[in-house]
């Protein structure tokens, strides 16, 4: 198949299936999706590329990232980095923005690189089931399960997410605080801000406590910047909160500098939770309390099960770490 079959087959012209393939921003979103459409059903590789893509698909690796500001993901990539420079394996590092459709993104590594394997650092169930069928190579879905998406290709490494976040608003409970504010993710687009919800949701009502979410739940980006103005809304609208649990460290770092720009003091006003266990949280003043995933030991897992599923031919494995509770310095006792 040529570019002049594609441009029959679709009804554009050959300069439009010519930006389509060079990923040019000037095509309409009609003909680009019906374009990849036709290339994607033939595996099409323009001519130009066919010999670099020859070369490079016999040892490269496509990690997506997902956040470009995610220092947990970072700190993976650092070690997933370590654990293929013993091989003859070169990882590449592709960063997503944290709504961004990775599957999609994936399908495109696969037609345009022809990589080897594939790492999702972080993932939508929502875009695997609607389009992970078209990736025909291993992958593994790493701080995400994918046990309930049924792919024989699809392994994953994760934290159970809703069991940590009940812990983590166990322990604020414990510690006598029943106005607890959260700041996660957007529940409709991060799996893993749903399931965190979800376990902060079964601590409240194993307490017997009404969370009344429009008041006690606000959104933000997983960074600084997002976290500390929803940190403030937080506070606009439910000023009575005395502890936050923040969906990562990031976050809570953002909200502890909100609230310290408010006058508040932490913890000895109000209480903040993180959750990942980044370097930073130890370093940080107020030492964070927080949930610590075990992010050496996934990234390490996932690439071991990357690689056997790539030699070894075997089938999909997923694996649960366990994550540790640190008491830090950013959680008082009340009451």
């Amino acid at each position: 198949m040529t570019i002049k079959d594609i441009a029959r087959e679709s009804g554009y012209s050959v300069s439009t299936v010519s930006r389509v393939l060079n990923n040019r921003s000037d095509v309409s979103p009609e003909a680009k999706k019906k374009i990849d459409e036709i290339v994607a059903e033939h595996n099409f590789v323009p001519n130009n590329n066919a010999k670099h893509l020859k070369q490079i698909a016999s040892e490269t690796i496509c990690a997506l990232v997902k956040g470009r500001s995610n220092i947990l993901f970072s700190g993976i990539v650092e070690e997933m980095q370590k654990a293929f420079a013993k091989t003859h394996y070169t990882l590449q590092v592709v960063y997503l923005d944290e709504e961004d459709n990775e599957v999609e993104q994936a399908v495109i590594q696969c037609r345009e690189k022809k990589p080897l394997g594939i790492l999702f650092l972080g993932g939508n169930p929502v875009y695997f089931r609607e389009m992970f069928a078209k990736v025909k190579i291993p992958a593994v879905l790493v701080s995400t399960g994918a046990q309930e998406l049924g792919f024989s290709n699809l392994s994953s490494v994760a934290t159970d997410d809703k069991a940590a976040a009940k812990c983590a608003v166990d322990y604020l409970l414990a510690q006598g605080h029943r106005h607890i504010g959260i700041l996660g993710g957007n529940t409709k687009l991060s799996h893993t801000s749903r399931e965190r919800l979800k376990g902060c949701m079964e601590s409240f009502e194993a307490a017997g406590i009404r969370f009344d979410s429009d008041r006690y739940f606000v959104t933000a980006r997983f960074d600084f910047q997002s976290a500390y103005r929803a940190a403030n809304r937080l506070m606009d609208t439910a000023d009575d909160v005395t502890a936050v649990f923040a969906m990562s460290d990031v976050m809570a770092i953002g909200a502890i500098r909100a609230l310290l720009d408010r006058g508040l003091r932490v913890p000895e006003d109000v209480s903040v939770m993180g959750f990942d266990g980044i370097s930073m949280a130890d370093y940080y003043n107020p030492k964070l309390t927080t949930i610590r995933q075990q992010f050496g030991i996934m990234a390490q897992r996932s690439v071991e099960i990357l690689f056997e599923a790539i030699d070894l031919k075997t089938g999909a494995l997923h694996e649960i770490i366990p994550f540790e509770m640190t008491i830090g310095e950013s959680v008082r006792t009340i009451g």
